[in-house]
């Protein structure tokens, strides 16, 4: 269960302001904009942000690839959800110099990071929730209350959703066409398990094998990857339609083994650890847990706090705090 909030983080670098700029991306941005009410007609609201501030910049899109992405096993990355990254454009650069970030689609959709980051040669995933209801976003007003079934365990704000529902297949349906306007390479829908948890709704593996197929599909029509978040049930039935899994507390929760099929694929396993001491001092006892569990060999593995936020810890040691908008 990844964590995205509603509020943007106040820690991290300054912000980097270029008025020419801005000035050439606000012009961009109308034409974009213009663009994206066309082909979504959903009001997704490129005017405003994760929490419904005003902005005037909307991501220019990235040109679509020739092909889908397929990351290879080892691949570095970095994965924020809860605030919103900052590139300095005096001298472009971000930290950690990893070569993915994962990102949340719907923080991230009046900036210009997507396309900043491709130009530093990045491979950015966007990250949204595909399997449960969040009130505080853009479309939230689209979802139906029979779309909805039970409050998910631990976040009080979030219901599931019938993945089943021609309507909540719609509204997947242009969240995806909203990643590839963006110049997402991939795209990581949460809480694929809703099988696994007291959903209200029934739903079993076989639904979540065809939902996941669904979003697979879109995502390849439009040349983005897809990745399998946690659910190991249901690797057998997709391993070959996603490019990536996104793990979460493998070692922790001893189940490594079953993701270590993408790796056998040569496939990459995004791997998350929420250690104690996360964003602070981290011991090394749970370092090496986190790092050297049974049946991880190759994942990229990262250590972070449950919020998602920049703070970042690597298995070799390395921590790195990413630049954030204050």
């Amino acid at each position: 269960m990844a964590v995205s909030s509603g509020d943007e983080g106040t820690a991290g670098g300054a912000k980097i302001v270029d008025v020419s700029r801005r000035t050439a991306l606000t012009l961009v941005g109308i034409l974009v904009t213009l663009t994206i009410g066309v082909a979504l007609g959903l009001g997704l609201g490129f005017g405003l942000n994760h929490n419904g501030s005003d902005s005037q910049s909307p991501n220019p899109p990235h040109p679509t690839a020739s092909a889908t992405w397929q990351p290879a096993v080892n691949t570095s990355w970095q994965i924020i959800l809860s605030q919103e990254l900052s590139i300095n454009h005096t001298n472009p650069s971000i930290t950690p110099d990893v070569e993915v970030f994962d990102i949340d689609m719907f923080v991230h959709l009046n900036t210009t990071i997507i396309h900043d980051l491709h130009k530093l040669d990045k491979k950015v995933i966007c990250y949204f929730s595909a399997g449960s209801y969040e009130p505080f976003r853009r479309d939230s007003d689209k979802f139906q209350d029979s779309d909805m079934g039970n409050v998910l365990d631990g976040w009080e704000d979030e219901k599931w959703l019938n993945i089943t529902s021609p309507h909540v297949r719609g509204i997947m349906s242009d969240r995806i066409d909203l990643a590839a306007l963006l110049g997402c390479d991939a795209i990581d829908p949460d809480n694929m398990d809703g099988y696994l948890n007291d959903n209200g709704l029934d739903i079993t593996t076989d639904e979540a094998v065809d939902y996941l197929k669904f979003l697979a599909d879109k995502a390849k029509a439009k040349n983005m990857a897809i990745g399998l978040k946690n659910a190991p049930d249901l690797i057998p039935d997709v391993l070959d339609i996603v490019q990536f899994s996104v793990n979460e507390q493998c070692a922790a929760q001893d189940n490594c083994a079953s993701f270590s099929a993408f790796i056998e694929a040569g496939k990459p396993v995004f791997h998350i650890e929420y250690p104690s001491g996360a964003g602070r001092n981290i011991a090394a006892s749970a370092s090496k847990r986190s790092c050297t569990a049974k049946d991880m060999a190759g994942f990229s593995t990262v250590m972070k706090e449950l919020k998602l936020d920049a703070w970042v810890e690597y298995c070799d040691g390395t921590r790195a705090y990413t630049n954030v908008v204050d």
